[in-house]
């Protein structure tokens, strides 16, 4: 779902709560004054796969249209493992990511933010594994696109370098290929090794040079709880973790990225709404002073 904007500046927005139905999303994303919103479409840490019906779609899009949320983003469940080599779990997460697909099309939503699977065993036959699933998927369910996490490289998941990224979507099939995209998230890309504090240039060359930018849609702006390529996923408030501010200055003024979807998954604090209005501003400032520099 694209929507006109109704004032100027890149979608920018938070992950929000769902929590008493998806149709109460969007005033929450109205709130924090948010062009842009990121939720989940079920329970992240369950199995059950609720149904989307045609009137709770149509109260969604009225809410929405109440709002000046400009493009929505799914998240896909946190239990799904497409490169598993269980074939129990496998075939559970083929079944629970089709029916996010699924949900997603009946909401009119054109992305599912998904994290590439722990291959477990054999890095390259989870790979495998990870991208053919991709590809039932999406052809299973037209409509909806894919944009593919980077990940912070824990344990045995995929997708925390850009060879690996860039394989993972040239192992799709190629019908389905061009519905899928990439999601950036500045926590994981730091803890993995790419240093978005000192070499923003650098890494952003090499994204394009391995990967392409253009197939760069979404950013999560997350700061970090955790040193330079620590391998670990915590997350920490904008400007207060380890990355500071300037990566975040850089990622809301450079001129790549116009356009590009701006999510954050920051800590909230005792008050949700006060805590994502003051990181929200924050960045918004950030992207006020642009001066005379290109980035």
């Amino acid at each position: 779902m694209s929507r006109t904007p109704s004032s100027g500046g890149d979608p920018l927005g938070a992950h929000v709560s769902t929590a008493g139905g998806v149709e109460r999303a969007p005033a929450r994303a109205a709130v924090i004054h948010a062009t842009a919103m990121q939720i989940f479409t079920k329970t992240p840490s369950q199995w059950r796969e609720p149904v989307i019906t045609a009137e709770r779609a149509r109260t969604f899009q009225e809410a929405l249209d109440h709002t000046r949320v400009r493009v929505v983003v799914s998240h896909d469940s946190y239990l799904i493992n497409l490169a598993s080599p269980d074939r129990a779990l496998h075939r559970r997460s083929l079944a629970c990511f089709i029916g996010e697909l699924e949900r997603c099309r009946t909401l009119g939503i054109p992305w599912v933010v998904t994290h590439p699977g722990n291959y477990m065993t054999d890095r390259e036959r989870g790979l495998a594994r990870n991208a053919a699933a991709y590809g039932r998927a999406l052809a299973r369910v037209p409509g909806p696109g894919i944009l593919i996490e980077t990940t912070a490289g824990t344990g045995t998941a995929l997708g925390s370098t850009f060879d690996e990224l860039a394989a993972l979507r040239e192992a799709i099939p190629a019908e389905v290929r061009d519905r899928v995209g990439f999601c950036a998230d500045t926590c994981h890309l730091y803890s993995a090794g790419y240093d978005l504090a000192n070499a923003w240039d650098a890494v952003w060359k090499e994204w394009d040079r391995t990967i392409g930018l253009e197939h760069l849609r979404c950013f999560h702006l997350n700061d970090s709880k955790t040193p330079f390529a620590s391998h670990r996923d915590r997350h920490e408030l904008i400007g207060e973790g380890t990355l500071g501010p300037e990566p975040f200055r850089r990622a809301m003024r450079d001129r790549r990225f116009r356009g590009t979807i701006r999510i954050i998954e920051t800590p909230k604090g005792d008050d949700i709404v006060a805590t994502d209005r003051r990181m929200l501003r924050r960045l918004r400032a950030y992207g006020a002073r642009r001066g005379r520099r290109r980035s």
